[in-house]
């Protein structure tokens, strides 16, 4: 079986750091691609101030602002755009996928609307690319002007448009889609694993850990439009509201994980429980005023990724080697989730910040598994070192410790299970204490094991001896064959003679289980016999064996 504790954490942070840098390599090659570097204006629209597409000159009536508010509002993008060649482009977001609605305007040098596209994961327009909010266009060549109106209640970075050749385009999406691909693919089976484990184990961690992931999974279902492209689902705040979950859940996973009792780490627990009252009042603010919700969810994360670091760092030096693990972990999912709840302005049109966070939970998960799997072989092996000391225990409780056959506490197991036909011999040594005061107890013993082993072996599997007491035995046997145990005794007897134990001898009777109305009685009618066959010894001064039936 595999040892996590050789597992390599060096190695684990090499294939986490390949995967970020393929990340952060996909930005690159972004920026290198893109056609068009747009000098945008940004126009804030209210209630007081509209914007009338069909006079796109009424923009001007619009106030403009450096940026947008993460909390929410209802923007307009106004830029010029240099199309050189005729041909098909995309005008999507770069940053983020987070969109609630969204219109796409473009006007010629004249003033007169060429084109017009809308969508967002409110919309229920439908969608030319999977995972994607880009529109086409035929443009010919020429000077555009380009109004992209944006609305959400809130956003996760500022959605910027742009414009890309549709061949470029395709192939710059391929990347983003598939990180969102895989990390589905991460968060559904291991949901699902961990899901089905909880129940098998009925441990809190497990179901913990389930919720967790089930729940980042909803969240980037719904940040990259499968829930809205795919089950028509166009609800915007399922983006956010299942990581207020998230993080209430996780700090306590993190509790259950490294084991953190209220009377063992006291000052760890009502951290815990003060990290917890904390994400209960930014979830029932964020539910107050949905417009600050992704906030709340935000600062929920660093809550917990807080009261996480201060826990493993506090549980390693205890000693805790799951701690050390959980570490690990925790601090990949930081440097990945700095670039997702960070209110960043990322340049690429492959990789969205909602990318960031997909690949750092993911990652996560992945090793929190891993440390989940070390925790179920430590659990592993303390059942099997206790089943261990449980077999030692019962073998020594049933076995006699100087001839090591099995006890008197093993034949009545035994005769619990006895049929009709089995039967029962016991057997009594002469002379063992001539041997223990001439030549000491060891001699006495040696002739005790000598009897024992040649019974055994003569035995094998059609009946077994037992030490009953000082130099009593007994054997069972199964078929009731008791003319076979004689012989037998009388060989051993006879191959005792001749290897230095000349005045060894026995006395035995033998009892059937039809005989006796139940083990007591039978163990009584033996011991009889084996009493009478000793007194018949004593008056003849020669081998008799007793057998009933």
């Amino acid at each position: 079986m595999y040892d996590f504790r050789h597992f390599r954490i060096d190695r684990a942070l090499l294939f986490t750091f390949l995967l970020i840098g393929l990340v952060f390599s996909s930005h690159s090659y972004a920026q290198a691609a893109q056609v068009e570097n747009i000098a945008w204006k940004l126009y804030g629209i209210d209630k007081f101030q509209q914007f009338d597409p069909q006079r796109p000159e009424s923009q001007y009536n619009l106030l403009e602002v450096d940026g947008i508010s993460l909390t929410g509002g209802h923007y307009l993008y106004s830029g010029e755009v240099n199309i050189d060649q005729e041909g098909f482009y995309v005008v999507d977001f770069k940053n983020t996928s987070a969109i609630d609605l969204f219109s796409f305007y473009i006007y010629d040098q004249q003033n007169r609307r060429v084109a017009t596209a809308s969508g967002g994961i409110g919309s229920t327009e439908t969608n030319p690319f999977f995972l994607r909010h880009g529109r086409t266009f035929h443009l010919k060549a020429g000077q555009y002007k380009l109004l992209a109106e944006v609305s959400s209640p809130y956003f996760i970075a500022q959605p910027v448009p742009y414009v890309d050749p549709l061949a470029n385009y395709q192939q710059e999406i391929k990347l983003g889609n598939a990180i969102v691909l895989i990390g589905l693919g991460i968060f559904l089976s291991m949901g699902i694993y961990y899901g089905a484990l909880s129940f098998a184990r009925s441990r809190n961690t497990e179901v913990l850990y389930a919720i967790f992931i089930f729940s980042n999974l909803l969240f980037n279902a719904g940040a990259h439009q499968v829930l809205a492209q795919l089950f028509n689902l166009h609800n915007f705040y399922l983006i956010s509201f299942p990581i207020v979950i998230s993080n209430f859940i996780y700090v306590l996973f993190v509790m259950k994980l490294l084991e953190i009792h209220p009377a063992k780490n006291k000052i760890l627990h009502l951290m815990g429980i003060v990290a917890l009252l904390v994400l209960a009042v930014f979830a029932l603010f964020g539910m107050l005023s949905p417009h600050w919700v992704n906030e709340m969810a935000r600062f929920g994360v660093w809550v917990f990724l807080l009261y996480g670091l201060i826990a493993g760092v506090a549980r390693s030096i205890q000693g805790s080697v799951v701690a050390r693990l959980y570490l690990v972990a925790l601090v990949v999912f930081i440097g990945l989730a700095s670039m997702a709840t960070l209110p960043t302005h990322l340049s690429s049109n492959t990789i969205y910040v909602e990318h960031y966070g997909l690949a750092a939970i993911a990652m996560e998960v992945i090793l929190l598994a891993l440390v989940l799997t070390y925790q179920f072989g430590e659990l592993y092996r303390e059942r099997v070192r206790i089943l261990l000391r449980l077999d030692h225990s019962k073998k020594l409780a049933h076995t006699d410790a100087v001839t090591d056959i099995p006890n008197r506490y093993a034949l009545e197991i035994e005769l619990a299970s006895f049929e009709q036909n089995s039967s029962l011999t016991y057997i009594d040594m002469d002379n063992l204490k001539f041997y223990n005061d001439r030549y000491g107890h060891a001699k006495g013993d040696e002739m005790l094991k000598m009897f024992a082993s040649l019974m055994k072996q003569g035995l094998g599997g059609d009946g077994c001896i037992y030490r009953v007491g000082g130099d009593e035995f007994a054997v069972t046997c199964p078929d009731g064959n008791a003319h076979r145990v004689q012989k037998l005794i009388d060989r051993v007897i006879d191959e005792m003679h001749h290897i230095g134990f000349e005045q060894a001898g026995v006395s035995a009777g033998s009892a059937f289980m039809h005989e006796a109305a139940n083990t007591s009685d039978l163990k009584h009618l033996a011991d009889i016999r084996m009493y009478e066959n000793k007194q018949h010894r004593k008056s003849k001064s020669h081998h008799w064996f007793n057998i009933g039936g």
